[in-house]
């Protein structure tokens, strides 16, 4: 009988370096657009789905966001992000955590609230085929983060229960998704996020990057 969780990881910030561009890409997309947002309050959203992100800008600049503007910025960031991206690397011990689970015959799986398109190049870069392991993109559900979906499908392409799945995210979009979806939520703070707001978020426990979460993996249920 298998004892050990399945591993749901999120992408931007979690196994990829890549949540400081996307900070850039939306200041460049938001400047073109004559909208002031300082580029702390941009990163603060970085992770949750593009609709919440929309309704954050409304309460903070009480502009009015049409769906002509929305798919404007939509587009500005995809393409400002190109420019910024090819400086994206994996995080420190990514690819060996990947490798470990996998040689370990450990299920996981990746979940991002980035669509297709945007997150292909950051998959290959982990050495990842998404013929054999699940990864589930923002364009495959209905709703991305807070809300669960997009972890939810990722334990159905799997077969495994979410209540006995650990979430892995450097977010505290991530960690309220687990809650929701009543899995374990281990946080990373490669994404910008202090310890106590990934706890305050409903982490269970706090490491510093892929390496670390490798190097204590016996004390979220793992083998080493």
């Amino acid at each position: 009988m298998r004892t050990e969780p399945a591993f749901l990881f999120d992408l931007d910030g979690t196994l990829v370096d890549s949540v400081y561009q996307h900070v850039l890409a939306w200041k460049d997309a938001l400047d073109a657009e004559g909208i002031e947002l300082s580029v702390w309050r941009i990163h603060r959203k970085i992770g949750m789905s593009g609709g919440l992100f929309t309704n954050q800008l409304l309460r903070e600049t009480g502009l009015e966001i049409s769906v002509e503007r929305v798919e404007r910025l939509r587009l500005a960031h995809a393409e400002a992000y190109i420019r910024y991206g090819s400086r994206v690397r994996p995080l420190p011990g990514a690819r060996e955590l990947l490798a470990y689970l996998s040689g370990a015959g450990i299920h996981w799986a990746i979940a991002t609230s980035g669509l297709l398109e945007m997150s292909a190049g950051k998959i290959a870069s982990l050495g990842v085929d998404p013929d054999r392991i699940p990864v589930i993109t923002r364009d495959q559900v209905r709703y991305a983060k807070p809300d669960p979906d997009l972890f939810l499908a990722a334990a159905e392409r799997l077969g495994v229960p979410i209540e006995t799945s650990v979430v892995v995210g450097d977010s505290i979009w991530d960690m309220l998704a687990a809650t929701r979806c009543r899995a374990l939520g281990v946080g990373l703070q490669s994404g910008g996020y202090g310890v106590d707001e990934l706890r305050h978020a409903g982490a269970i426990r706090v490491y510093e990057d892929p390496a670390d979460l490798l190097r204590h993996f016996d004390e979220i249920g793992g083998r080493l």
